[in-house]
């Protein structure tokens, strides 16, 4: 009999474990989904962030930045949960005395209103952790980084780059289409209709192949300055 009761009270601390007081599973709530769908409404979410006229409120890159700059804690291993404290405390129950905000953004924005019954605690909880992580400064870096890398390619490769043209094409060797060295001795009517239109078959060595048409999908403006590229930029020989 003690043995059976003793495995009964094993299954139970088991169960208890596992599951929580509640005798439930706890659900898992995805942060950035809830983001999107409570704070995108008034918050810029992009990183860098883009800035507009009318802002409801301000980027929410700047203010993850804001408040792990702004806030005091003994040892960097406790700024996440501070930080997520904050968050929960701050949607729910706003107040000008715990913002970190400078009085110039307090008056443009105005208060935070409180989302009481909008979003839940521990919704709030899953924001903060996903914004904490997201908004990330050597994640910033190194976006913009890239991005200044994309701003110093010529127009016409940044056009390639952005359409996804560079992952079937390579600028002088052949990858699973023609190379646009190759390309560039067709004539720019005969290369602007094949962007439009698409084709299949056009290219001994590639003819399984079949070239998507980009009418509608890319400007016949910027397909011109993606030709005077492919043609110019690549210093082509004829």
């Amino acid at each position: 009999m003690k043995t059976k009761i003793g495995k009964y009270l094993v299954s139970v601390l088991v169960v208890v474990a596992v599951t929580g007081c509640s005798g439930a599973p706890q659900p898992h709530l995805d942060g950035e989904a809830l983001l999107k769908t409570k704070c995108a409404g008034c918050h810029n979410l992009d990183m860098p962030p883009k800035t507009y006229k009318d802002e409801k409120a301000p980027p929410m890159m700047a203010v993850a930045f804001h408040v792990k700059d702004f806030m005091k804690v003994d040892s960097p291993s406790d700024k996440k949960p501070k930080f997520i404290d904050f968050f929960k405390d701050y949607v729910l129950h706003p107040d000008a005395k715990k913002s970190f905000c400078d009085k110039e953004s307090l008056a443009s924005y105005g208060l935070m209103p409180s989302q009481e019954g909008k979003v839940t605690k521990a919704e709030v909880g899953a924001i903060a952790e996903y914004v904490f992580d997201h908004y990330d400064q050597n994640a910033f870096m190194k976006l913009m980084k890239e991005q200044a890398r994309f701003d110093a390619l010529p127009k016409g490769e940044q056009i390639a780059t952005k359409n996804g043209c560079l992952t079937c094409h390579g600028k002088t060797k052949r990858k699973a289409a023609p190379a646009f060295t190759a390309i560039a001795k067709k004539s720019p009517a005969e290369i602007k209709k094949v962007i439009l239109n698409g084709s299949k078959g056009r290219w001994k060595g590639f003819e399984r192949m079949t070239m998507p048409a980009f009418k509608g999908r890319i400007s016949e403006a910027r397909i011109d300055t993606l030709i005077d590229w492919m043609q110019h930029g690549l210093h082509v020989s004829h």
